[in-house]
């Protein structure tokens, strides 16, 4: 199915109807859209909302339930229109996630829980929101991988990751903190400040009157805070290819890099153990 705006989007059964979990993926371009559609329809989301921009040609996914959004996803602002648009339409306390193509979702224990498991239980936990943490991966060799996207390749750093307080006009606010490491932590020269962080508010359920803002951070400061009062709660990561790409195709960074991999660079083994063994994303008081 194919809806030519946001406006379309917005007043269509598919939408404003769901049953959600609902996965949001922004194409920015071509690459490993269709693995991206194909790793979310596994994890267990009933729909796919893919917003593209029109004249982007796109293999059509095997299965499941996609609904196209024309839409220029490259504009500045794009994010913050196109994710504030599916969170008014959506039927209201339904749990939706939004990501880029070439990034993945994972939980804990994602190889054997579906996504909906996980998230009847963190409503159980009285939570709305649920943080993700952006993980950067890259292919080993650039040479064969020229945009540094391989899946088959696939590296990330097994360290450098840290948090600092996030202020606030009275103080640091309460549990909320900026996580940094990575790429963007490694390449910070070639990276905006504002770009650096790797937290990212992308799960929650859906309401009306909250927006999410540049940072990806939402205006209800609950939404934004990693745990609960009284204990840990669960947090999820995003495998990305994002920066390891825009480093790649971007003219200003493109000839300073030859190889993403360091002395802290593993193979990243497409499971979600791994992230949790190396504190990547924590499970709470799920077991």
């Amino acid at each position: 199915m194919r809806l030519t705006s946001l406006k379309e989007m917005a007043a269509h059964p598919k939408v404003a109807q769901a049953k959600g979990p609902v996965a949001v993926i922004i194409a920015e371009d071509a690459v490993e859209i269709v693995s991206t559609i194909r790793h979310h329809f596994a994890c267990g989301f009933k729909t796919i909302l893919l917003f593209a921009a029109p004249e982007l040609a796109l293999e059509e996914p095997e299965a499941g339930d996609v609904v196209r959004v024309d839409y220029p996803t490259m504009k500045e602002g794009a994010t913050l229109e196109i994710v504030n648009a599916v969170n008014a339409a959506l039927p209201e306390k339904i749990w939706y996630y939004y990501c880029y193509n070439a990034e993945y979702l994972f939980y804990p224990f994602s190889e054997s829980r579906t996504v909906g498991e996980l998230l009847s239980f963190h409503a159980e936990e009285r939570r709305f929101s649920m943080l993700t943490y952006v993980i950067d991966v890259y292919a080993g060799d650039l040479r064969s991988a020229d945009d540094a996207v391989s899946l088959k390749d696939a590296h990330l750093d097994r360290s450098g990751y840290y948090a600092l307080a996030r202020d606030g006009e009275d103080g640091p606010k309460e549990r909320q903190l900026d996580f940094f490491g990575g790429l963007r932590w490694r390449y910070e020269e070639h990276i905006e400040e504002s770009r650096r962080r790797i937290d990212r508010i992308s799960i929650l359920r859906a309401r009306p009157k909250v927006r999410l803002r540049a940072d990806h951070t939402w205006s209800d400061e609950e939404l934004n805070t990693f745990a609960c009062p009284w204990h840990h709660n669960l947090t999820a990561a995003i495998v990305s290819f994002r920066t390891a790409k825009a480093l790649r195709t971007n003219p200003a960074s493109r000839f300073d890099i030859s190889s993403f991999k360091w002395h802290n660079s593993v193979p990243f083994e497409w499971q979600s153990q791994q992230l949790l063994d190396l504190g990547l994303m924590e499970p709470g008081q799920w077991f």
